[in-house]
């Protein structure tokens, strides 16, 4: 009983100092972040690295989702004879909810990898060290731009997924199924709010974009400079920022939808 007492607390301690450190380099960050609005070459280059070349998976994705939901809501609607209403369903499923958290998912999946990677890399091949002996913070050159442009990428792609996904629904739906096009534009126009619905989605896509970007980054950062040590940061990249997304949605969603 003793040894596994002693084992939770040497578990919990460490956790707990994990997660004081992780603190800690998330304060820095944001201390080094506005220096780098200064730097707007470096931060468009990484707008660019993550967020076009991460274009092509979120509008795929956007259609196919645009694809399924709009098929699964016609079905469930058309029973209730409430068919007309599958545009605005569409809308505030992809506005409120699965646009911000699909985005963040693909994008923890390959740009939040990418920068893992990246900055493990640089930390094996000592170019962090030789920075720093240059008098140069890393946090600041390196880390601060590719935080930036995580955070300003991931509304825009979500909007991207968005906006693809919707188009995908009015193909699906009204050239294939036959769905009014009246129908399905008009009541989205009077029914959706764009404070209440479309604002709350780039929240969200913004706070998923800081959590996205730090963890990819802190990992990057903390990993082991060796190649195992590298796909391993990778790995927990990919998990922790996931997990994390989803546990802040819950609370997000609850915040912004609880009063009607």
């Amino acid at each position: 009983m003793s040894d596994a007492l002693a084992w939770l607390g040497r578990g919990t301690l460490g956790w707990l100092r994990a997660l004081g450190h992780a603190a800690f380099f998330f304060v820095d960050l944001l201390r080094f972040t506005p220096a780098a609005l200064r730097r707007w070459p470096l931060v468009l280059a990484q707008i660019h690295l993550i967020g076009n070349h991460s274009l092509l998976i979120i509008a795929a994705s956007g259609l196919a989702v645009g694809f399924v939901l709009a098929l699964q809501m016609y079905y469930a609607l058309v029973t209730y004879g409430a068919a007309e209403s599958l545009g605005l369903v569409v809308n505030l499923a992809l506005l409120r909810e699965l646009g911000p958290v699909v985005t963040a998912l693909l994008f923890a999946g390959r740009a939040g990898t990418s920068l893992t990677a990246e900055i493990g890399l640089m930390k094996a091949g000592e170019q962090l060290a030789a920075m720093e002996l240059m008098a140069v913070d890393p946090r600041a050159r390196v880390l601060a731009p590719r935080f930036l442009g995580g955070i300003v990428s991931m509304p825009i792609l979500a909007l991207v997924f968005s906006t693809v996904g919707i188009l995908g629904a009015y193909v699906l739906a009204v050239l294939l199924i036959g769905v009014d096009a009246g129908n399905f534009w008009s009541i989205m126009q009077n029914r959706v709010d764009v404070w209440r619905d479309l604002g709350n989605g780039i929240v969200k896509s913004m706070v998923f974009g800081v959590i996205c970007s730090f963890v990819a980054l802190y990992q990057g950062y903390e990993a082991q400079p060796t190649p195992a040590g590298v796909s391993a940061a990778t790995t927990r990249s990919v998990v922790i920022a996931s997990l994390a997304v989803l546990g802040m949605d819950f609370i997000l969603t609850a915040l912004m939808f609880s009063t009607p």
